[in-house]
């Protein structure tokens, strides 16, 4: 099954919040409604945004500036839309990616003080002219994500203070409020079987929606 111009949809959240649990059911769902799933994550998705993915995260590069962490995200992400999510789109594939732009906004635009708008600027020529139809924000505190994460080994990011994702926390919750109609906030405390049905009923709800703006309907159907 086919749609018109593709589906994307992002998750976002802090670390340890179910994202890639809850990505696999979901592809697994449309997948049993037929449609064609690109399920894949940022930074990386390509052989290039992996390589780039592994110079931002090392904890070995801790005196890397915030402009360069900011730039390799973005060049990471121009690879990863021009190789794997245009071409999805354009195939009629829904695209469920992991981390986006809003990412960068959150935790380089706030958390390492760039400007959200100037790292959003940055980050456009990577957009390619396309955002997500649709957003889930899994909402867990930095608290809880510290706590989900324990003592794993923790890459260059989460070796943050609570201070850092604080910041975060609060512009993720910014960012849902100023776009409604492309954000769904989720509680992701609550069990995965809830949180699955959340993104089930959104994402059925928003591809039905596209599909009757972009096919006229036989107005004595039922």
């Amino acid at each position: 099954m086919k749609i018109s111009d593709g589906f994307f949809i992002t998750l976002e959240g802090m670390d340890g919040a179910g994202k890639t649990t809850q990505m696999l059911q979901l592809k697994r769902y449309l997948e049993s409604l037929g449609y064609t799933v690109c399920m894949t994550r940022e930074p990386g998705g390509t052989p290039i945004s992996e390589k780039i993915r592994e110079l931002i995260l090392d904890p070995g590069h801790g005196e890397m500036h915030p402009w360069t962490e900011a730039l390799l995200y973005a060049a990471a992400r121009a690879q990863h839309v021009a190789e794997v999510i245009i071409p999805a789109l354009n195939r009629g594939e829904v695209v469920i990616c992991d981390r986006f732009v809003d990412s960068s906004l959150a935790y380089q635009g706030a958390g390492r003080r760039l400007g959200i708008e100037k790292v959003y600027q940055v980050n456009e020529p990577a957009l390619m002219n396309r955002l997500p139809n649709l957003t889930f924000w899994f909402n867990i505190t930095p608290e809880e994500s510290f706590h989900r994460k324990g003592s794993d080994p923790k890459d260059r990011l989460e070796q943050e203070d609570m201070a850092f994702y604080e910041t975060i926390y609060q512009t993720y919750r910014q960012l849902a409020a100023a776009s409604p109609e492309r954000f769904v906030v989720i509680d992701a405390t609550k069990s995965i079987p809830w949180i699955q049905q959340v993104l089930r009923c959104e994402t059925d709800k928003r591809i039905r929606h596209l599909d009757a703006g972009a096919k006229p309907k036989n107005t004595e159907e039922g």
